[in-house]
C-alpha cells in the first residue's frame, strides 16, 4: 500500500505561495521596456564603482546586479560576494524610510510603483553580506527549568551554541548544554541577585557580577571557580552592573584583563590572574551603567549622570567626556562588539594552533570588521532616559555623527549589526527603531510588540534580528525589510533577556518565569 503524505502545514503552504509570488514577479517583467543606467555606489566607502552601466530593465533583477557589482570589482567566480542593493530616497517623511531594498528586481522596486522611470540615471547603493547565512529561528527547541527566580541576563559562549550563561535573581549562575536541553553546572557563590554575565573571547572563563557587590570567575568546563580559587574580586561598594573583557588581540599572553562597571561610580579593571585592581576609573558622578572595552585600547563608560567618558587601557587617564543627553544614559555599544566578544572564532569553526596566529586572526578580524573607507573607525552609539539615540565617532570629534529621534519612550538598549552597517534602539514605547550604522539615517520602525521592548540583537550575518518584550514574547525581523519573520511564542512572563548564539544556531531566551528557552531554524 503507498505511503500517503500528510498535506502541507499554515507555514509550508505561506513559503510555497511566497515562492510562487516571487517566481511570477521574476516572469512579469514586461518586455520592451529598454535600458536603465545604474550607478553603483559603495555604502561602506561612499565611493562609487566604475562609471553609470546601462542595464536591461528585463535583465536588471538582483542576481544580475550582484554578479555586475563582483565583475566591476574584479571578483572571480571563486570570491563572488553577494550584495544587498537599496536606493535612497529624498524628501520622505521620517515614518516612511528613506532607504527602499531592492528586493527582486529595478522594475518591481522603482519602476513600477512610479519611483523612477528609464529615462533617470539610477544611483543603487551596494552593501556586502555574509557568505554564510542564518536560518530564522522558527520552533522551541527546549524548555528548561533550573532557576527559582526570574533569570535577568544571559550569554552564549562565543566558540559555539552549545553553551549558553544565565544569571538569576535566585543567586545564581548557570551553563546550560544546548545539545541535549539540559543544565550543565550552577554556578554558586553569590550572595544576592546575579545582574551580568559575561564570556571571555576565548571561551575560557565566565565572568558574573552580582548585587552583592562583587565579581566572581568561573571554569566553564568544570563550572568551578577559575583557577580554583574560590574568592571573589572585591573592591566596589555597590553591585556590579557591567562587566567588558580586554579584546583579545590586544591582551598580554595568559593575561586578560576584566572591566567592570558599578552602582558605586566607579569602573574597576582587574588583573584577574592575581585577582588584584590594576587600578580605578573614578570621574562619573552617579551610578555606571554601561562598560565597554574597544579594539583600539580605548575604554568607554556610560552612567546616570549623562556623560559618556573614554579612558586610556594603559594607565586609566581620562581621555574624552562626550556630552550630549539630557538624562540617564542607559545603554552604549560598539559597532565592533561582535567580533570583539569572538576574537577568533568565526562561522568556518577554523581555529588557529598556535597562540600567535590566534592573536593574527583577532587582529584581523577586528580590523576588516572596523574598516571604513580605509580607516579603522570604532563609532559608538547611545540610548537614554531622554528618549533619544546618538552616534558617535570618538576617534574624530566629541560631538555626535547624529541625533537620532523618534522614540515615544525612554531608550532602554541599543546595538550595532555584526557588520556595522545598521543599529537598533529599543525603547519602552514598544518600538525598534533601524537606523544606519555609518551615519544615523532613519530606515524603519519594527512594529509588533505590545509591550516594552527589553533588548534586540542581531544574527551573525545581519540579515535577520530577535527583540525580547515584556509582552512575553520574542520577535524575529527581516532588517531588510523592516517586518516580523516569526513571532517566538510560549513563555509565561516577560522576557527580560536574549541572544542569538555567534555561530547562528541558537537563540536563547529567559526572563520571569526562570525557565530558558531555546529556539532554532
Amino acid at each position: 500500500m503507498a505511503t500517503v503524505l500528510p498535506p502541507p502545514n499554515k507555514k509550508q503552504r505561506t513559503a510555497a505561495a511566497e515562492v510562487a509570488r516571487r517566481q511570477q514577479d521574476v516572469a512579469s517583467i514586461p518586455v520592451g521596456l529598454g535600458s536603465v543606467r545604474v550607478q553603483f555606489i559603495d555604502q561602506t566607502t561612499g565611493n562609487s564603482t566604475g562609471g553609470a552601466v546601462s542595464i536591461p530593465v528585463a535583465d536588471a533583477n538582483v542576481k544580475n546586479l550582484e554578479l555586475l557589482v563582483n565583475s566591476l570589482l574584479g571578483n572571480d567566480a571563486s570570491d563572488r560576494v553577494p550584495f544587498r542593493f537599496s536606493y535612497h530616497r529624498s524628501h520622505v517623511r521620517d515614518d516612511e524610510g528613506s532607504i527602499l531594498d531592492i528586493n527582486s528586481s529595478i522594475y518591481h522596486s522603482l519602476l513600477l510603483p512610479g519611483l523612477k522611470s528609464t529615462e533617470d540615471a539610477l544611483v543603487l547603493h551596494y552593501t556586502p553580506q555574509a557568505v554564510f547565512r542564518v536560518r530564522a529561528v522558527s520552533r522551541l527547541s527546549s524548555t528548561i527549568p533550573g532557576h527559582t527566580s526570574p533569570i535577568l541576563a544571559t550569554q552564549f559562549s562565543p566558540i559555539s551554541c552549545s553553551r549558553f550563561a544565565t544569571g538569576s535573581g535566585d543567586n545564581t549562575a548557570r551553563i546550560w548544554d544546548c545539545d541535549t536541553g539540559t543544565p550543565l553546572h550552577t554556578l554558586k557563590g553569590h550572595t544576592s541577585w546575579v545582574l551580568v554575565v559575561s564570556w571571555a573571547p576565548d571561551g575560557s572563563i565566565l565572568a558574573t557580577g552580582s548585587m552583592d557587590n562583587t565579581v566572581r570567575l568561573w571554569d566553564p568546563a568544570s563550572g568551578k571557580p577559575f583557577t580554583g580559587n574560590p574568592n571573589p574580586l572585591k573592591g566596589h561598594t555597590k553591585w556590579v552592573r557591567s562587566l567588558s573583557w580586554e579584546p583579545y588581540h590586544l591582551q598580554a599572553p595568559a593575561r586578560p584583563r576584566l572591566a567592570s562597571a558599578s552602582k558605586d561610580a566607579t569602573v574597576r579593571i582587574w588583573d584577574i590572574i592575581n585577582k588584584r585592581i590594576e587600578f580605578v576609573l573614578s570621574g562619573h558622578k552617579t551610578s555606571v551603567s554601561c562598560v565597554r572595552w574597544g579594539g583600539t585600547g580605548n575604554i568607554y563608560t556610560s552612567s546616570q549622570d549623562k556623560t559618556i567618558k573614554i579612558w586610556s587601557s594603559e594607565n586609566g587617564t581620562l581621555l574624552s567626556t562626550l556630552i550630549a543627553h539630557a538624562h540617564w544614559v542607559n545603554f552604549i555599544a560598539l559597532s565592533t562588539d561582535h567580533v570583539l566578544r569572538t576574537a577568533y572564532h568565526d562561522h568556518t569553526s577554523d581555529i588557529p594552533a598556535s597562540t600567535d596566529a590566534k592573536l593574527a586572526k583577532a587582529k584581523q578580524r577586528y580590523e576588516t570588521a572596523a574598516r571604513v573607507s580605509g580607516e579603522v573607525q570604532e563609532r559608538l552609539v547611545s540610548g537614554s532616559d531622554d528618549l533619544t539615540t546618538y552616534l558617535w565617532n570618538p576617534a574624530q570629534d566629541k560631538k555626535p555623527i547624529a541625533r537620532l529621534h523618534g522614540h515615544q519612550k525612554q531608550v532602554n538598549h541599543v546595538c550595532f549589526s555584526p557588520n556595522g552597517l545598521l543599529l537598533a534602539s529599543s525603547s519602552f514605547d514598544n518600538h525598534i527603531k533601524l537606523w544606519s550604522g555609518l551615519t544615523g539615517q532613519f530606515l524603519y520602525t519594527l512594529k509588533a510588540h505590545v509591550g516594552p521592548v527589553y533588548m534586540s540583537c542581531f544574527s551573525a550575518d545581519s540579515r535577520l534580528m530577535v527583540s525580547a518584550s515584556k509582552d512575553t514574547t520574542c520577535k524575529v525581523w527581516d532588517v531588510s525589510t523592516g517586518k516580523m519573520k516569526e513571532d517566538l511564542t510560549g513563555g509565561t512572563g516577560e522576557v527580560y533577556a536574549v541572544d542569538w548564539s555567534a555561530d547562528g544556531g541558537f537563540v536563547g531566551s529567559a526572563g520571569q518565569d526562570g525557565k530558558v528557552r531555546l529556539w532554532r531554524g
